[in-house]
């Protein structure tokens, strides 16, 4: 029999051999892959390792935490405003949704437990989240009251670790002391890293290497990204750009001839590039200071109305000197019973801080906006224009000497305030919104926080203990 003729040129017995020896470098080859996809991360894979942490439906599992009564049942907090505030995972899976009205919750969720909000727990809770994290990393920025960033770059020799394995602990720690979920992603960019936290909901943990990247943009719709609204997805969609991947794809020149710097930045984050730095000092700065509120029954009553809107100009002005901020303006906002929104803007001559000046502006406004005909639930306000107060340029019509007795007056007020509680002095004008509860009727609950008080306790100053309210066995 001849010798079989092959391309190479080899006989049959050199030609088997080396296609066996090529079958073996192939087969360690894919080993060699598997290894690689399956390894922890390190450095080399992340370039930067941020971590973002996000609290699974937080203001419902902090109530589910403190009241093990309450675990497995849809909790829906929110009572004292009439609307969804934050539902529990429970609540969610029977199609109850954020900002949905109580009444139309019962219909499709009868058995769901209505709490009012506490805030104050919540608060508590939330800066012990951000101190478990700071255990690890002193790299925090707290994004939100529910979640936050963590910058885990160059960690594994201190934390004895990959930064996957640092990462499990962080949320195991998490889990364990708080006793609810959260989700985390892990990544080379705080975009990369928020993408991750979304990707398995709830409780989940997923880790983005650079390299696989594009494995997750290529199933994200470009709306569902960090900072991109439904102007900019529509925008896009007119240049054939609906995925993420699509969007990351695209040349440096096209992306900063057609928007702006944020979108630019947005872009190299989708890169693995972290250009979007951590704020990991405490907040000094605002652009604008807002303070809504809502109260019920809702009412057509003026001066009750203007009353609840003098008091949230009365606590933004309080922030505003707090932080030696002055307002360039202010918008006034009104919202009826059936959800419709009116709002006016007002320009300042002067910056200012000073209550009683944010109110004399603002009150032409109100009394354009407000008609006897409609019932109005809540009432808000947005300083504007915020510079600081040391820096503010009189003009020739302003008088400079009653101006520094109102900046005497009010640093008295508020160091009165901070000594004896926020609203132990108030201006006339917001006499009827502290004079009355501010929710009556059903709504008029308080959180079970606030009966609760220990020995030293007032209803205006508690503890920073957010109470267990189980029964112990």
């Amino acid at each position: 029999m001849g010798l079989f003729k092959n391309p190479c040129g080899l006989k049959s017995s050199t030609a088997m051999a080396t296609l066996a020896h090529a079958k073996v470098n192939i087969q360690q080859s894919f080993n060699l892959l598997d290894r690689i996809m399956n390894r922890p991360l390190t450095l080399v894979h992340l370039p930067r390792a941020i971590l973002h942490i996000d609290a699974d439906a937080f203001f419902a599992a902090c109530e589910q935490s403190r009241n093990p009564a309450l675990q497995g049942k849809p909790v829906i907090t929110g009572k004292e405003r009439g609307i969804v505030a934050s539902m529990s995972y429970e609540a969610k899976a029977r199609g109850v949704t954020r900002a949905m009205r109580l009444h139309d919750v019962k219909k499709i969720c009868p058995d769901a437990v209505f709490l009012p909000s506490d805030y104050e727990t919540y608060s508590l809770l939330s800066l012990r989240m951000f101190a478990i994290v700071r255990r690890f990393t002193p790299d925090v920025e707290e994004y939100s009251v529910d979640e936050c960033f963590a910058d885990l770059t160059g960690m594994q020799r201190t934390l004895k670790g990959s930064y996957q394995q640092i990462a499990e602990r962080i949320k195991q720690t998490l889990d364990t002391e708080l006793g609810f979920t959260f989700s985390v992603g892990l990544g080379p960019s705080k975009v990369i890293a928020k993408i991750g936290s979304k990707w398995k909901k709830p409780s989940g943990l997923t880790c983005i290497p650079g390299w696989a990247i594009h494995h997750y943009l290529e199933k994200l719709s470009v709306e569902k990204l960090w900072g991109i609204g439904g102007q900019t997805a529509a925008y896009l969609a007119k240049h054939r750009v609906y995925t993420a991947l699509e969007l990351a794809r695209k040349p440096e020149a096209w992306i900063t001839r057609r928007l702006t710097k944020p979108f630019v930045e947005l872009w190299k984050e989708l890169q693995g590039q972290c250009v979007l730095e951590l704020e990991t000092r405490q907040k000094e700065r605002y652009q604008s200071i807002q303070k809504f509120k809502t109260f019920s029954p809702p009412s057509n009553d003026r001066g009750f109305v203007f009353a609840q809107l003098s008091k949230n100009i009365e606590n933004a002005c309080m922030k505003a000197r707090r932080y030696h901020l002055a307002a360039g303006g202010a918008t006034c906002l009104l919202r009826t019973q059936d959800f419709r929104d009116t709002g006016l803007e007002v320009r300042f001559t002067r910056p200012t801080a000073f209550s009683h000046e944010v109110i004399h502006a603002l009150r032409p406004l109100f009394d354009e906006m407000f008609h006897t005909r409609w019932q109005y639930r809540s009432t808000g306000v947005v300083l504007l224009k915020l510079q600081n107060d040391d820096i503010i340029q009189l003009t020739l019509f302003d008088p400079p000497v009653q101006i520094e007795k109102y900046q005497r007056v009010y640093r008295a007020v508020d160091k009165l305030r901070q000594r004896y509680g926020k609203h132990t002095v108030f201006l006339g004008s917001s006499f009827k919104a502290h004079a009355f509860t501010q929710h009556a009727g059903e709504r008029g609950d308080a959180p079970e926080r606030q009966g609760l008080l220990l020995k030293g306790e007032t209803p205006r100053k508690r503890l920073g203990i957010p109470m267990f309210l189980g029964d112990v066995e």
